[in-house]
């Protein structure tokens, strides 16, 4: 596959520096290793090695998304890539999903969510900060997914458009303060999550949920740990990303309150089984 004019190229250059550009004809990248031709990447493999005018080597990629949103310009702290990841996966968003998110800031997830839900899908994007949202809305621009986003200036305390969405995701400092709001959002057994960082907000929020017909519920924190990768000295490396939320989840069920699963009532995950799994007591 050929990079073309027009689509995002990610240019890696000597000491892992990165950056992320649209090619275009007659264009040209301005570094300190020198300057890139965009005219020099366009029509070339993905993975080919590109000179700048000093004769330095620079990388052309096609950009992951995890490096899409690494690269936003951002204001505010973004979710990370390692949340983002089981977040779409929990809520289970796929094309042709109505997903519904509070709290755009600078459009991490909601870059993530636009492209998972893309042709036929659409994202909600609520934000009461208009500056924020249209830094968002142009972040998303960039990449080519704005048209997939419907984006409302609002405090969500009056309410959401939506009456049947397929998922709907909370990242905000009092979540449990917009639980009947999100209740009437969801479609019968919907998909609910939130993100929080401490502990005494995530136990407020736990308390709340059931009372809003909220059962399932489900609380993780995802540690991400990267190695050095050079086979001589394989190890892990000085630092990870540890800490960065807690992720709660949930589902909207139509059930009398007194009927919800409560969490001590939810079997324990099911043990793995298969070549390498632990043998039977």
């Amino acid at each position: 596959m050929e990079a073309k004019a027009g689509d995002l190229a990610l240019l890696v250059g000597p000491g892992g520096k990165t950056f992320l550009v649209r090619l275009e004809p007659g264009a040209v990248l301005h570094t300190h290793r020198g300057m890139v031709a965009h005219a020099d990447c366009i029509g070339r493999p993905w993975g080919t090695a590109i000179r700048s005018h000093r004769g330095e080597i620079f990388w052309l990629l096609e950009p992951s998304t995890e490096e899409l949103i690494r690269h936003l310009p951002r204001q505010t702290q973004i979710l990370y890539p390692k949340d983002i990841g089981y977040i779409l996966l929990k809520l289970a968003v796929r094309p042709g999903r109505q997903v519904v998110e509070a709290g755009t800031g600078s459009g991490g997830l909601t870059l993530a969510l636009a492209q998972a839900v893309w042709p036929l899908g659409q994202v909600i994007s609520y934000e009461v900060r208009p500056e924020m949202q249209a830094l968002a809305r142009r972040n998303l621009e960039r990449v080519g997914l704005a048209e997939m986003v419907t984006w409302k200036v609002r405090d969500i305390r009056e309410g959401f458009d939506e009456t049947a969405a397929d998922a709907l995701f909370l990242d905000l400092p009092e979540p449990w303060a917009y639980l009947p709001q999100a209740a009437a959002a969801l479609r019968g057994g919907g998909f609910f999550g939130a993100i929080l960082p401490t502990a005494n907000q995530v136990i407020r929020l736990l308390e709340a949920l059931p009372a809003h017909g909220f059962g399932f519920i489900e609380t993780v924190e995802i540690l991400l740990r990267p190695y050095h990768t050079a086979g001589w000295r394989f190890r892990p490396a000085d630092r990870m990303v540890a800490h960065t939320g807690f992720l709660i989840f949930a589902r909207r069920l139509l059930g009398p309150p007194e009927a919800l699963p409560t969490p001590e009532a939810l079997p324990d995950a099911e043990e793995p089984t298969g070549p390498g799994s632990a043998p039977p007591d």
